[in-house]
């Protein structure tokens, strides 16, 4: 279950063409701030400040701010209390845009997520999050 729910969103991604376009983009500060601010809003338990910043979809998934909050919390430790945030890189691929976020959790461990963003009326929004896989671990 804990990496069902963000990724949910990119399963179309991951099964899609072999030739994915990709290009590299230069970091854009509204989607970093977005990123943080929700990643904020977390340590602060404020789950409802926390939900604003997700897109229409997962807002539809949840349906609530507890409950999305409640699966950060058991499948997101490390998003819901991270000791240190490092954004990456931002890409284009197949269409979508991608932001790498490097977290450190309270135990030292690094974890690297790929953030899906949105553009709304309301502004930037969190698509979904996906938990990439470590360096030397078995898929």
């Amino acid at each position: 279950m804990k990496s069902f729910i963000f990724a949910t969103m990119l399963a179309g991604l991951v099964a899609g063409t072999a030739q994915a376009q990709l290009v590299e983009l230069p970091e854009s500060p509204a989607i970093n701030e977005t990123i943080q601010s929700q990643i904020d809003a977390f340590r602060a338990d404020d789950f409802a400040t926390a939900f604003s910043y997700a897109s229409p979809t997962i807002k539809g998934l949840f349906g609530s701010p507890d409950r999305f909050g409640l699966m950060v919390r058991n499948g997101y430790p490390m998003v819901w209390r991270p000791d240190e945030v490092q954004f990456l890189g931002l890409r284009q691929q197949d269409g979508r845009l991608w932001q790498k976020v490097m977290v450190v959790d309270m135990a030292g461990n690094r974890h690297v997520l790929d953030y899906q963003m949105i553009e709304t009326p309301e502004g930037w929004q969190i698509n979904g999050v996906h938990l990439l896989p470590q360096p030397g671990v078995g898929v």
